[in-house]
């Protein structure tokens, strides 16, 4: 039966693949003006019950998991013979296999586009979800203006629950990608699963080739001579049959990956090595919620700043604020967790800038500086609402709409000194409900410029 023209509002243009089960098309949404993929499962299935119930599983835990780096589902339905279909974003880069068609890429690259997938692999497993056959079909990308591809990671069929994947669980995965244990049917499954096909996924960019069977696989470096030896490392620590000697979990794996690139990237421009990126940066004081650790002062950099403002970066360079000269003495730019805001646990991109972060925590102290923090965990928005400041004067809020943010800027004033002032500010992204950013501004006197540092303020998404 040849392929309709329209599915819904949706006009069938090229499929771009197909697999056992769907067929999935590029389409036009004419309502938003948008190119859209469209997955439909295939007609010889539509009447088995339990792969019926797997393809529309696999849309439900996109959305559950709802992260920017995940591939976005934005509308589900039925075609007139019943059969299901969902619809998603579409990445216009292709896949990570369309990629490697042109040929390998360079050994930075590689390690950033594995890094990203692993973070997509960590936005799953803090909803709960392992993915069980990450590889390189799986691994989307999208074009950015400006900036790197996104990565998405996508194609949840064989997607468990981690309350599903602890006990007896069906065989499932890809040849060279899939952890020993998933070829037990008694093995039981977690994070780990994935931690291994994020080290097959980079040991195939790097390679070039699929590793092979668990505990079998060739060192990478009788591949690549010159491939570095602690990249090495980190690939063969990914690959570990035994679940317990691999990384622990994707956002380690991530941060890692950071840090190998860059040592890369120091070594290729003969600059001196940086300094380590930062732990993760979770403290809480009960009267305020910040991203400071009085823990962390030592590790900060103190060389003054005289210029009129200061752009100053994290360590993955997707944050970049403007902050008056004087306010940039210090910084802790290593990331956070937005535990501290009641959301889940993870290690996300932050900074903080002040005069003096020692005392970030403390509103009894006159500082000026300016935190902000990514976060791709639930309600940001509404845990920010939530934030109260016993020791100072709420004067009220308003809103704030800049290039591509929008959100909300609750300001207080007299806290702990006459003049000091705190506000705390959360963004969306228009158009997208992720990432979210946290800003807090504090500021000891002085005209309030915390509309113009949004305005400065920019995002890598």
């Amino acid at each position: 039966m040849p392929p309709p023209e329209r599915i819904g509002r949706y006009r069938l243009g090229r499929p771009l693949g197909s697999g056992a089960f769907a067929m999935v098309w590029l389409a036009h949404d004419d309502s938003l003006e948008a190119p859209v993929a469209v997955k439909v499962m295939a007609e010889n299935w539509a009447y088995r019950l339990d792969l019926r119930e797997r393809f529309l599983a696999e849309a439900r835990l996109l959305r559950r998991a709802a992260s920017s780096r995940l591939v976005q589902v934005f509308d589900i339905g039925e075609l007139e013979d019943e059969r299901p279909y969902f619809v998603m974003e579409y990445a216009d880069k292709g896949t990570l296999d369309d990629l490697l068609a042109q040929g390998q890429p360079p050994l930075r690259e590689s390690l950033r586009l594995t890094a990203e997938a692993a973070r997509g692999a960590a936005a799953l497993h803090q909803a709960g979800i392992v993915h069980r056959d990450i590889k390189p079909s799986n691994v989307l990308l999208s074009s950015v203006q400006g900036g790197h591809d996104r990565v998405l990671v996508a194609d949840l069929g064989l997607a468990k629950t981690l309350a599903h994947a602890s006990g007896l669980t069906m065989v499932a995965g890809s040849a060279g990608y899939m952890a020993p244990e998933q070829a037990r049917p008694d093995g039981g499954i977690d994070v780990r699963a994935d931690v291994y096909s994020l080290g097959a996924l980079l040991y195939r960019l790097v390679t070039g080739v699929v590793p092979g069977p668990p505990g079998k696989v060739v060192r990478p470096g009788r591949l690549c001579p010159d491939l570095p030896a602690d990249v090495q490392r980190t690939i063969l620590r990914a690959l570990e049959p035994d679940r317990e000697r691999r990384w622990p979990s994707a956002s380690r794996l991530a941060a890692e990956l950071d840090s190998l690139a860059d040592r890369l990237a120091d070594q290729q421009s003969g600059r001196p090595p940086r300094r380590p990126r930062r732990a993760t940066v979770t403290a809480l004081a009960a009267a305020v919620v910040a991203a400071a650790g009085v823990g962390l002062a030592a590790t900060l950099t103190t060389t003054p700043r005289t210029a009129v403002t200061t752009a100053v970066s994290d360590v993955t360079h997707r944050i970049t604020v403007k902050v008056p000269g004087q306010w940039s003495r210090q910084l802790i730019d290593g990331g956070w967790s937005p535990k501290t805001l009641g959301l889940p646990d993870a290690h996300e991109p932050a900074l903080v800038v002040a005069n003096n972060v020692r005392n970030w925590q403390d509103l009894g102290t006159g500082v000026d500086g300016v935190f902000v923090g990514l976060s791709e965990q639930g309600d940001l928005a509404g845990r920010v609402g939530l934030i109260r400041h016993s020791s100072c004067r709420y004067q009220g809020s308003h809103q704030y709409s800049g290039a591509g943010w929008s959100g909300l800027v609750r300001h207080w004033t007299g806290c702990g000194t006459t003049k000091g002032s705190v506000d705390e500010i959360s963004l969306s992204p228009v158009g997208g409900p992720q990432p979210q950013v946290y800003v807090q501004v504090r500021q000891d006197g002085g005209a309030g410029i915390t509309d113009r540092i949004l305005a400065g303020l920019k995002i890598v998404r």
